[in-house]
């Protein structure tokens, strides 16, 4: 196990340099920072020495060796745009985005496992034909336009829910909730569906598909065969086997649930780290880019490591071979 997961965070570190990398070139050679720090009137002699108080003149091994040492303190540099610490903005925007994720997350998995293992077992009943129907339904239309259906529904003709924001907001210590009030409570319901509706149907899918395919093997038919319970067999057999290819792809979409909010903060305008990259992206906010890029790809390398643990214990073929 030790050697498993130690390999695992070595291959993690190689991913976290190469992205780095990735995101250094992007700092480095997208636009020129001194033309976003300095007005018009400054002199040519002043913007030599901006450059060199930047260590922009540098070589470029020891710059990205600057780059990731900053990075893994967590210093990301000035924002272009709001003039403010990279890591500050940051730091203020990412409860919003994890608290929307988590929420999604979750609520994909609470319904799209159930509505999977339901559907394979049971193909020809109604209520299977309607999940197929609504799953199918979900991967056709596009998020944006799923947000913007259920505010106009629920937000403007019923009423019954705001339709952009986070409402009112607690704060305890560094990190802010909105699930301590009722108004932030009612603020995360239509951008979490609306995230979580795209990521439930491919679980759906996917569960059935897997169930479908585990149900139909040799050793599910010999365990019928010796009078196995139908609960047992569905739950304890087939369930176990089936849950192997579907964690690599449920680890990926609440990867890709953080990672790709970005639709969703911008229809809700959800003050997260999504709305704060658009805003980047518009003004040409390097370090902003930068530091969004590497974070994310640090957020799916801890996915993958979690998921990659959850192999060992889930496959027994793992254990044996280690």
């Amino acid at each position: 196990m030790f050697k498993f997961v130690s390999m695992r965070l070595l291959q993690s570190i190689v991913v976290m340099l190469v992205v780095g990398l990735i995101a250094f070139a992007l700092f480095r050679f997208v636009g020129d920072p001194i033309n976003n720090m300095v007005g018009q009137d400054t002199t040519l002699e002043e913007r030599e020495a901006l450059t060199e108080s930047l260590g922009l003149n540098d070589p470029f091994i020891v710059q990205y060796g600057r780059f990731v040492s900053n990075a893994v303190q967590g210093d990301f540099g000035m924002s272009y745009r709001l003039r403010q610490p990279v890591s500050g903005l940051i730091a203020e925007r990412f409860p919003a985005t994890l608290e929307l994720s988590l929420v999604s997350a979750i609520l994909a998995l609470v319904l799209g496992v159930p509505m999977g293992i339901y559907t394979a077992l049971k193909p020809k009943s109604f209520f299977s034909r309607s999940f197929m129907t609504v799953s199918l339904v979900g991967v056709s239309l596009p998020t944006f336009l799923i947000g913007i259906l259920l505010i106009l529904f629920f937000g403007v003709t019923l009423r019954w829910l705001p339709t952009f924001g986070r409402g009112e907001v607690v704060e305890l210590g560094w990190w802010t909730t909105g699930f301590l009030t009722s108004s932030g409570l009612k603020s995360i319901i239509l951008p979490a569906i609306t995230l979580a509706v795209f990521q439930m149907t491919l679980i759906v899918r996917l569960v059935r598909a897997e169930m479908l395919e585990v149900l139909r093997t040799d050793y599910i038919k010999f365990a019928h065969a010796r009078g196995l319970s139908p609960r047992l067999i569905n739950f304890s057999i087939a369930l176990r086997n089936t849950l192997v290819p579907v964690i690599t792809i449920i680890g990926l979409q609440v990867g890709s649930i953080i990672a790709f909010a970005i639709i969703t903060e911008s229809v809700f305008q959800w003050p997260g780290m999504g709305l704060l990259f658009i805003q980047a992206v518009s003004e040409v906010d390097i370090p902003v880019m930068a530091a969004y890029l590497l974070l994310i790809a640090f957020v799916f390398v801890v996915i993958n490591l979690i998921v990659d643990i959850l192999y060992f214990v889930v496959d027994p073929r793992l254990r044996v071979q280690s």
